[in-house]
């Protein structure tokens, strides 16, 4: 278990390059104390018990006190509010306030969701079910998909108000995983401009080398 606090009161279970990479991050961007337990990719297949502590035996999962999330980029949003870090956020009175919390939720269900497909059929499923057709289709989905962010970046070099964000961690995660799947050599240039400005923070480089032996997509690169 990683621990960055005698005691502290927020603890996370991450996967190395999945969804808990977003939490993970805005915690060390933010410098909060945390405990970490890292688990084997997925922890429902791998470490069954794991389901006795959240039964979609998904990650992330994360406790603070008495509370509970499984929504990595809905803990970001929490994090940031509850310990009222403003820098990482935009204001609900802010002219781009809308924008930010579309992008919050872009980040998952727009991006991420297809990029999890593209694991399941290319990765996960065992060799009889796997569907290179639909991981082929979805990969061509989230490059679709990312024609709003390519426009957006043009003029930008973050999302919203000039400044490093939590819609720009979320964002960036799915990026990140797009990159790790081999689709970043059909990334615009302005966007691997942004997703480079992104991984060069202190923060992600550190979260990059927690458990990064157990990374279950190193071996993977899709080929074009």
């Amino acid at each position: 278990m990683f621990d960055t606090s005698t005691s502290p009161d927020i603890k996370l279970w991450h996967c190395y390059n999945s969804r808990s990479m977003r939490p993970l991050w805005t915690l060390e961007e933010m410098e909060l104390p945390y405990q970490l337990e890292v688990l084997p990719f997925p922890p429902r297949a791998f470490q069954k018990e794991y389901l006795s502590l959240n039964s979609l035996g998904t990650v992330p999962l994360l406790r603070d006190g008495d509370v509970e999330m499984t929504e990595s980029s809905a803990m970001c949003h929490y994090l940031a509010e509850k310990y009222e870090r403003s820098e990482f956020m935009i204001s609900a009175s802010h002219a781009e306030y809308a924008d930010f919390l579309n992008w919050l939720y872009h980040s998952d269900a727009t991006l991420t969701f297809p990029l999890a497909l593209v694991i399941r059929y290319n990765i996960l499923e065992p060799e009889e079910r796997r569907s290179p057709q639909v991981a082929e289709d979805y990969q061509k989905w989230f490059l679709a998909r990312l024609r709003r962010l390519d426009n957006h970046l043009l003029d930008r070099k973050y999302l919203c108000d000039n400044r490093f964000t939590i819609a720009d961690i979320c964002i960036g995660f799915a990026l990140h995983l797009g990159q790790v799947l081999g689709l970043d050599q059909n990334y615009q240039p302005q966007t691997l401009d942004y997703l480079s400005r992104l991984t060069s923070r202190k923060a992600f480089a550190k979260i990059q080398t927690i458990a990064n032996d157990t990374d279950a997509f190193s071996a993977f690169s899709i080929q074009k």
